[in-house]
């Protein structure tokens, strides 16, 4: 680790690079700290240098700056400067340079042709961009021309020319029919650079009158066709053969010049019959490899990123049986300028010295020239700090006056490089950046690194004291770093305290102080190992150990470095695994980790599971390892291995497995490589540059797997490029006005050569606009800052290390960050659909509104009132969230006869944006539920008083009460029932001339306009005489229901010797007493006779039918319908009139129908199958119910006046006594 270095403040160059550049003195990219400091202005983003434009549409050209103060903006034009406020067709952006010229209405694109320069400047400098030329794009039509047919020889050549019309930029070409299909192409025919249509020899197939060339114009989005040319071929015979020709180029040589790092396009067509084939060579050398690429069939030489290298004689070579030709093009390879050392922004102290060099090569060799804000340096103000010499300019003894933006230019007959950098002399004192009173917490006998972020101008100095009143801290024992950090190599408990960081300057003093704590490390006093199990047996691993009181270990098992296998036989304590039972699956490795927040440690054992010897025999065992291991025909990528193996103790080995260590960048560390069957003892391994290798094998048999070998010897591979770029790149804003890149950076191995960074790119998508670029080294994110909210960036992330760059990356589409929406849903409109439920209504907010990834619609609803009650409660509001860009919701579960408010917000990303106006909406009137309660008091010989309690929820404006009764005579059966009707107004009813010592039930609910609502029910008996009778009470009643019985209990208090009888039914039927009469002879007596009756009918069918006749049972029941008997159902098998009371399901008939035939329900279930009219509620996909929802009234108890009917024999087997 490397000491701090003493440094003379007067005599360093101090070199920030602000933001995102590399310096002498660091700049923490704190930004509080960058808002504060003054900087010369720099040029973030300008248009491209040849920019053709649109003529339909407005020109927009590019120049945004930053810089503090914020710099103001100028243009020129062809030199001169541009007014922009005398031209009402062009407008400059608020807050920027950026150029808007109206061209879509009424301008015109050819009056803007130019060179465009712009210029940010502030109080510090000024940056100019580079030029621009504008330039519209232009499709002009094709020139008429009359085109004669083409009558051609059978075998011979033959051109049709395109000669397409002058375009900016050059359409593509293309060959199509009549029908818009394209022209098949082959060896035989295809299309040149130039857009021509070569055929080396004609057959009659090619006969046809529509070869049409298309003109592909894609700025315009325009295509022009030229008129169709018709070819006719003729046949002789025989058809003579001919040697090759070229076609095109013509002549025997011909020269080629083109710019470096450009694509090299060489073609060579020939005509001849048979059909020529191409071939090309370099002479003198060998065609580029990875660079070369053939198209057209072999007639088009590509060479992509050519450099001078690339110079030299191409020679195409055409042949076929009858003979050859040939051609050589001389290709000469130029080059635009081209940076070798780029200019680099200068952030200086008063009195400090200072370089801006400036280095560029080209083919010629470019011309360096120096400007000063702007101006050429020769006549810029003189600044008697600043030398001129050649590509350098030196500073000394600078002062605060010496602030400038310089800018080089490097040109060449094939163009120019223009750089801006800054020379920023700042007088700061110092600040300390790293937070007061940080805790730092380490593991003992391991680095401890304290931080001290610091900034000042001139560049502060640093000391480090322990404790309130310690000493400097200096000696072999602390490392300081020039970024401020202290580090104590190996910490120890007494290393714990308070250090104190001292920042100063000529300017000024500050300190910090920060706290720092050692733990004891965490340990594995006793490891898990290695056990052979029999089979069925039991296995068990330790793992106990000691840590830091103040930590808080947790203890992870793993198998094969997975999760433990979901299984109860594998049995985790506190400090041990178990595993019971084991089986041939359970062989493996188990690890024990132990991890706190600080550290973490691990322990591994093997168990092999082996079957029990059935007598004392053959021991098997692990093999021993392989030994001798040698390494042979070493290359670049590959080296080939071989050994010796070890003793297979009785088990054949089946594979050996090849492990590697990377001695540059994770000693110690082994990773798999590769294996191979148990018969082989060499391999040929691949390998990667800069990586320093050592080698071991494991053998691997039945039992297990060996001990490693002894390493082989080290080969360290040679540096290359690296192979691969990283992977998993996203964009996601953190902050409405940042983009955050991450990726996932290369393994050390993956480097292939020291000095690995990475080169983050993008640029915002659908703009036109020039890739941004930072190499950064060392982390996997990078946030780009001062972007817009939301929008789409193309990113792509490329590694390179010190001999180059990785392949060209893929890009990938990121989003700037969102922020809240700006706007509320307009148009809330509410729908009730009935009383409980509502149907809300809103339109869609405009999605640049949004900014964010729309998530869908919030509708936030609550109660404000009920309207019978008229009385305000706690407001609890509801939220419904639906996803999506959805324009309506449902709301169910709302309360009946009731007022209530909502509003509805949009959702993205980042959170919720502003509320609707409140939406105020009423829902109607329902059904009460049932009255609170239902008391009968004072009984006497011939009356009962009953008193009642109104409905919890009244749902509306009560009209009356309906009360219901009838007696329940010494059977058990019911009598004739009594309907009254009570006002809504009372609260109490005596009821007279009743029988005396008679029971009576009742039936009592509530109603409102829309109908009656939920039951209560209540016995009660009329006295004998006027001394008050002791009957039986029973309180307490409990259920417990299973799928085909349930269980009931009871608290009794009244006369012993009482009968017990339970009265039950299934939902939605009215209860009726039931009677176990099962066991009475009467009823026996009755069953056996109906048994006889329906054995002695079957039989009289059976003989009708063997004689052929016919029962007409069917048309007898048809003519003669008897409207008491009831038919089966369809939906569930089920009869009408009983239902098989054994079979306690909620959804089947009660155990007795009332003489009307109609089914009642007491009490109200909550199957939605009652909304409606069957089970046609729905949910839509958002989770909301649209269903018709309709109340129903709850089941009666039977009317009318005929005599009391015996209950349903079927259920009165399951009364109880």
């Amino acid at each position: 680790m490397m000491k701090k270095k003493s440094v003379s403040a007067r005599k360093a160059s101090l070199v920030l690079f602000l933001c995102q550049m590399i310096s002498a003195l660091d700049v923490p990219l704190d930004s509080k700290l960058l808002e504060e400091l003054s900087q010369p202005p720099t040029i973030t983003q300008q248009s491209p240098k040849d920019y053709i434009v649109d003529p339909r549409e407005n020109i927009v050209i590019q120049c945004e700056a930053k810089g503090k103060p914020p710099p103001s903006f100028s243009w020129t034009r062809n030199g001169t400067h541009f007014d922009i406020d005398k031209d009402a067709q062009v407008t400059m952006k608020p807050n920027s340079g950026t150029l808007v010229i109206n061209i879509m209405n009424g301008g015109k694109a050819e009056a803007y042709e130019g060179v465009y320069q712009c210029t940010a400047r502030n109080e510090r400098g000024a940056a100019v961009s580079n030029n621009i030329v504008i330039r519209p794009s232009r499709s002009p039509l094709w020139t008429k021309e009359k085109l004669e047919p083409n009558h051609v020889r059978e075998g011979d050549s033959l051109v049709l020319h395109c000669r397409p019309p002058v375009g900016l930029p050059p359409p593509i070409i293309f060959w199509m029919d009549n029908a818009f299909q394209r022209l098949p192409q082959s060896e035989r025919v295809s299309q040149g650079l130039n857009g021509d249509l070569y055929f080396s020899n004609v057959q009659p197939e090619d006969t046809r009158e529509d070869y049409i060339c298309y003109a592909r114009f894609n700025h315009t989005q325009t295509i022009q066709q030229k008129q169709p040319i018709s070819v006719k071929v003729f046949s002789t015979k025989p058809v003579t053969e001919r040697q090759p020709v070229l076609l095109t180029p013509t002549g025997s040589t011909s020269t080629k010049v083109e710019l470096r790092g450009n694509v090299l396009l060489l073609e060579c067509i020939a005509a001849g019959l048979p059909t020529p084939v191409i071939r090309w060579i370099k002479e003198g050398g060998e065609l580029p490899a990875n660079r070369t690429f053939f198209e057209n069939f072999k007639k088009t030489l590509k060479i992509i990123d050519v450099s001078e290298a690339d110079s030299g004689n191409y020679k195409c070579i055409a042949r076929n049986r009858l003979g050859s030709a040939h051609h050589v093009i001389s290709v000469t390879v130029k080059a635009a300028p081209y940076w070798i050392t780029a200019p680099r922004n200068l952030v200086l102290s008063p009195g400090e010295d200072g370089t801006l060099i400036c280095r560029a090569n080209g083919n010629p060799k470019p011309d360096i020239s120096w400007l000063a804000n702007g101006v050429p340096i020769a006549i810029a103000p003189e600044d008697p700090s600043r030398k001129v010499d050649g590509d350098t300019i030196i500073f000394s003894h600078v002062q605060e006056r010496s602030s400038a933006v310089y800018q080089c230019n490097a040109s060449n007959e094939y163009g120019y490089l223009l750089a801006n950098a800054f020379v920023n002399v700042l007088a700061e004192p110092p600040r300390i950046l790293t937070p007061a009173n940080k805790l730092y917490q380490v593991i003992a006998d391991s680095p401890a690194l304290l931080d001290c972020a610091y900034f000042g101008s001139p560049k502060p100095e640093i000391e480090w004291f322990k404790g309130v009143k310690g000493s400097i801290l200096r000696g072999n024992e602390y490392v300081f770093h020039d970024n401020g950090t202290l580090e104590i190599p190996v910490a120890q408990k007494d290393s714990t305290g308070t250090y104190t960081c001292v920042a100063r300057n000529e300017l000024g003093k500050i300190q910090n102080e920060v706290h720092l704590e050692v733990k004891d490390p965490t340990m594995i006093i006793k490891q898990p190992e290695y056990k052979v199990i029999q089979r069925y047996g039991q296995a068990s691993f330790e793992c106990v150990i000691k840590h830091d009181s103040t930590l808080l270990p947790t203890i992870i098992w793993l198998k094969d470095n997975a999760e433990l296998p979901d299984d109860e036989r594998f049995l985790v304590g506190k400090d041990n695994l178990t595993i019971m039972n084991v089986t041939d699956k359970d062989d493996g490795t188990y690890t024990c980790i132990v991890n706190t927040t600080l550290d973490s440690v691990s322990a591994s054992a093997v168990l092999t599971v082996v079957a029990a010897p059935p007598t004392p025999a053959i021991i098997y065992a692990r093999p021993n390892p392989p030994f001798d291991l040698e390494l042979t025909g070493q290359l670049e990528r590959s080296v080939e291995l071989s050994w010796i193996p070890g003793d297979e103790n009785n088990s054949p080995i089946t594979n050996f497995v090849i492990e590697y260590e990377d001695g540059l960048h994770e000693p110690g560390v082994w990773h798999y490589q590769t294996e191979v069957p148990g018969t082989q003892t060499t391999v040929q391994l691949k390998l990667s540059p800069y990586v320093n290798y050592s080698f071991r094998v494991i053998a691997v048999n039945e039992i297990g797997r060996s001990q490693p070998s002894e390493p082989s010897e080290q080969y360290l591979t040679k540096s290359a490029n690296p192979d691969e770029n990283p992977s998993n790149v996203q964009g996601i804003g953190s902050e409405p006005d940042n983009l955050v890149i991450t990726w996932e950076s290369l393994k050390g191995f993956q480097s292939n050569g020291p000095g690995l960074q990475y080169k983050v790119s993008w640029r915002q998508k659908d703009v036109d606009d020039e890739w941004t670029s930072v190499i950064v080294a060392n982390v996997s994110k990078y946030i780009v800052s001062g972007t817009p909210t939301f929008v789409p960036y193309e990113i792509k992330v490329q590694a390179l290390n010190d001999l180059g760059y990785a392949p060209e990356p893929s890009e990938v589409i990121g989003h700037s960050g969102e922020d809240l929406p700006m706007v509320a849903p307009g148009n809330v409109q509410v729908h009730v659909i009935n009383s409980t439920l509502a149907k809300v209504h809103w339109d869609t907010v405009p999605l640049k509104t949004v900014r964010g990834h729309l998530q869908g619609y919030k509708v936030y609803y609550w109660k404000v009132q009920s309207l019978s009650r008229r009385s305000r409660r706690h407001v609890e509001k509801k939220i419904l969230t639906f996803r999506g860009n959805k324009t309506f919701g449902m709301l169910p579960g709302l309360e009946p006869y009731s007022s209530y408010k909502l509003n509805v917000r949009v959702v993205n990303g980042k959170g919720e944006g502003p509320a609707s106006p409140d939406k105020l909406f009423k829902t109607p009137e329902g059904v009460p539920s049932s009255p609170s309660f239902l008391r009968i008091t004072n009984p006497t010989l011939d009356s009962l008083t009953l008193e009642w309690g109104s409905p919890t929820h009244p749902n509306g404006v009560l009209t009356s009460y309906i009360l219901k009764f009838q007696p329940i005579n010494n059977t058990h059966e019911l009598g004739p029932l009594v309907e009254i009707r009570i006002p809504a107004n009372e609260s109490s009813l005596i009821l007279k001339n009743l029988n005396y010592s008679t029971r009576y039930k009742f039936y009592f609910n509530a109603q409102t306009s829309v109908g009656s609502g939920s039951q209560i029910t209540e016995e009660a008996i009329t006295i004998m005489d006027e001394v008050q009778p002791l009957y039986p009470r029973i309180r307490n009643v409990t259920t417990a229901a299973a799928e085909t019985y349930a269980n009931i209990s009871w608290e009794y208090e009244g006369p012993d010797h009482a009968n017990f009888y339970v009265e039950y039914g299934v939902a939605g039927t009215m209860a009726s007493r039931q009677v176990d009469i099962a066991t009475q002879g009467w009823f026996i007596g009755l069953m056996c006779a109906v048994a006889l009756l329906i054995l002695i009918l079957l039989i009289v069918c059976f003989i009708r039918r063997n004689k052929g006749g016919k029962y007409p049972v069917k048309e007898k029941e048809d003519a003669h319908a008897d409207p008491e008997i009831q038919p089966m159902k369809e939906d569930d098998g089920t009869f009408g009139e009983y239902s098989d009371a054994e079979d306690h399901k909620p959804l089947k008939k009660g155990s007795r129908t009332p003489s009307d035939r109609t089914v009642k329900k007491e009490d109200s279930d909550d199957s939605l199958v009652d909304y409606g009219e069957g089970v046609n509620g729905q949910f839509n996909e958002d989770g909301s119910f649209i269903g018709q929802y309709s109340g129903k009234k709850e089941k009666e108890p039977a009317e009318g006046n005929e005599s009391s009917e015996a209950p349903s024999p079927v259920n009165a087997m399951n009364s109880f006594v």
